[in-house]
């Protein structure tokens, strides 16, 4: 079926399930032309496309690509430029269905181990594919994340990544909602193609929001489908049983990313499995924690205010975070930045998190201008533009954020803060 007939046949089912709202609590200024990336000319059936990396434990990576028919499940890989004589690694294949659209084939390989902060060059599936080549993360102080949420695919996305790539950042992290596909399975293609030059050079660490549940009444009764197919992270090596929810470690930093759209209240496997994560953190192999999740606990825009996603879930784990000395939490769903100062229950608390949201990465609806007034005390920072954030962690004591506005296509610096570990905090160890 074209396109267009299973976007009619998605609206009328989406309609009965009340998923349509034409009402809104805030207005959006209108946001840039969306886009649709088209398979290259250059690529055949047998080419690798929408190829992303992610890492796995602290020196291995996993390569993800995309072909339209099938070709080996295979990665050659090596420092030097002659990929295709390097060490092989095999892994597994995979394809899903949802509604009348039937993915293509989803390979899967990890690579190592592997040598921090090194260039490796590697090819997918046959030897005659294209080569690429990525940087491992290094494995000591400084190391350089770059953050962003809600990215989705339009004019201001494309402006967004553009200035990432010129940051040299490390990792990059993404806190859900990532392809705004909502339903139309050609849109996930088109988000691999958009996000490859950049995702296929380093690690692209990601969690879910509420654009990848894409749950259809009737139709489609099982959540997340394409966003487990096409986006595995390394929960399985954290202990967790949900792609929804896992954490890494690198470098001195302990990442939990946490499922804002999965059970998440006391009692729940998401809950016994951070309070177990966070228990084991080392603080002093890894001084530093940061939290990722999608709908955010703190938030002084007029947008996704009393959503249980973000009141629910933070009276849930909340105690948890701060108990255990989290250092800064990074939301999007709300399509705004905004930073509060550290925080818990709701009052100024120098033992609590920072609180982040970052949910301006280029979506297509647009920003949300409207913010309570008056501002919070606790609310430190807030305003209305696309951007991204860089976290440089120096050391094991201080960190640098950043946040750069796009202004006119330009990455311009308009936040920044130092902030030192709760670690190094005298005042806050138990």
């Amino acid at each position: 079926m074209a396109v267009e007939g299973l976007a009619v046949l998605l609206a009328i089912a989406l309609t009965f399930a009340g998923v349509f709202d034409c009402s809104s609590a805030y207005d959006r200024p209108p946001a840039r032309r969306s886009l649709f990336v088209p398979l290259s000319d250059d690529l055949d059936s047998t080419s690798p496309q929408q190829v992303h990396i992610s890492m796995v434990g602290e020196d291995k990576m996993r390569i993800s690509w995309i072909t339209d028919d099938p070709t080996p499940a295979t990665v050659r890989y090596g420092t030097s430029a002659g990929a295709a004589n390097g060490i092989s690694a095999n892994g597994s294949t995979s394809s899903y269905k949802y509604l009348l659209y039937k993915s293509g084939q989803l390979h899967n390989v990890v690579i190592g181990p592997l040598k921090p902060n090194t260039v490796y060059y590697y090819r997918c599936g046959l030897d005659s594919s294209p080569q690429f080549r990525f940087k491992t993360p290094p494995a000591q102080f400084p190391i350089k994340f770059a953050a962003i949420g809600d990215l989705g695919q339009t004019e201001w996305t494309r402006s967004t990544l553009q200035h990432i790539s010129k940051s040299n950042y490390d990792v990059l992290l993404l806190p859900g909602d990532l392809s705004y596909a909502d339903y139309l399975q050609q849109l996930w293609d088109s988000f691999g193609r958009l996000v490859e030059p950049l995702a296929s050079q380093r690690p692209w660490m990601v969690t879910q929001g509420n654009h990848e549940v894409e749950k259809i009444p009737l139709l489609h009764s099982t959540p997340f489908t394409s966003y487990n197919a096409r986006w595995p992270m390394p929960f399985e090596e954290s202990g967790s049983n949900s792609n929804s929810y896992y954490s890494f470690e690198v470098a001195g930093v302990h990442i939990t990313m946490l499922g804002s759209y999965t059970h998440f209240g006391v009692g729940s496997e998401q809950y016994e499995w951070l309070q177990s994560d966070l228990g084991k953190v080392n603080r002093t192999k890894t001084p530093w924690i940061v939290v990722l999740l999608h709908a955010p606990w703190y938030n002084s825009n007029t947008a996704h205010q009393g959503e249980t996603e973000s009141i629910d879930m933070k009276t849930a784990m909340e105690g948890l975070l701060y108990g255990s000395r989290v250092d800064v939490v990074f939301a999007g769903h709300v399509h705004a930045y905004e930073r509060f100062t550290r925080v818990y229950k709701e009052q100024a608390d120098d033992c609590g998190p920072v609180h982040i949201t970052i949910g301006d990465g280029g979506n297509r609806e647009g920003l949300a201008s409207k913010y309570i007034s008056p501002q919070p005390k606790i609310s430190v920072f807030r305003e209305a533009s696309f951007g991204h954030g860089i976290l440089e962690v120096v050391n094991a004591t201080h960190a640098k954020w950043t946040w750069h506005r796009n202004q006119n296509d330009e990455a311009v610096a308009s936040d920044a803060f130092w902030l030192q570990s709760l670690a190094a905090n005298p005042a806050c160890k138990e």
